[in-house]
């Protein structure tokens, strides 16, 4: 595997780098379980420092992506280990071919959690957040009456990261973050078709604003096993 020599300032280089190596792991054009090139050659491919390279390779290795040993080199881990939550990761693997496998396991993962998080928010929204959660149900509404499918992935973003936010459960609050970075893109792969699913949003967000647990639980599950939508397999989702 060769890399491209970067050009440009030395600001941010080391993030450069280790977007271009993680990129190449996350799409399969590195294996799992290759050495890469000794950090000479690495330095000279991307016509970088030693400095620079090594900060890159730190930074991939925190994010379980590479390890290093003594007389072997630095190794690709086991797709096991590697922090597929971490919000730069994905960020990293936005724009990647091959992707439809990650869009079917994330809506796998969504089906999983989301539900809980949705009856939790029934119970513990705040006042502050059931006020932008009808703010941003009532865009919603707005955007539907117009047809805005690029506006409609921003705000239905926004809606269900809320959703995760109001849980008031400290670990699934940071998937709300994990959410404006991934729902972007899924919601726009899985959404081609059109169709807002205006009355599904409605349904999670009157239990929610109703403080109904079990409601809100079963409208989430509801819209994450519909059929409008299609993600290439025999089973379909929508946002």
């Amino acid at each position: 595997m060769q890399f491209e020599m970067i050009a440009g300032a030395n600001r941010g280089l080391n993030l450069q780098i280790a977007r271009d190596i993680a990129r190449k792991i996350l799409s399969g054009a590195l294996s799992q379980g290759d050495i890469l090139p000794s950090e000479v050659e690495l330095c000279e491919q991307f016509g970088v420092s030693r400095t620079a390279l090594r900060e890159a390779l730190k930074l991939l290795s925190s994010k379980g992506l590479l390890e290093s040993r003594p007389k072997i080199g630095t190794r690709i881990r086991l797709r096991s280990f590697w922090n597929i939550l971490d919000v730069q990761l994905l960020e990293w693997m936005q724009g990647m071919e091959a992707t439809e496998e990650m869009y079917y396991q994330f809506l796998e993962f969504r089906r999983a959690i989301e539900p809980h998080a949705t009856a939790l928010a029934a119970v513990n929204a705040t006042k502050d957040q059931r006020i932008e959660l009808s703010r941003i149900f009532r865009e919603l509404c707005y955007i539907s009456e117009h047809f805005d499918p690029e506006a409609w992935v921003n705000i239905d973003t926004q809606f269900h990261r809320m959703i995760f936010l109001a849980s008031g459960n400290a670990f699934y609050m940071p998937f709300g973050n994990v959410l404006t970075t991934v729902f972007k893109w899924f919601i726009s792969y899985s959404s081609k078709e059109g169709g807002m699913c205006l009355e599904d949003h409605r349904i999670i967000y009157e239990a929610i604003m109703a403080g109904e647990e079990t409601a809100a639980y079963q409208a989430s599950l509801a819209l994450m096993t519909a059929s409008k939508h299609r993600l290439g397999r025999e089973e379909h989702s929508h946002s």
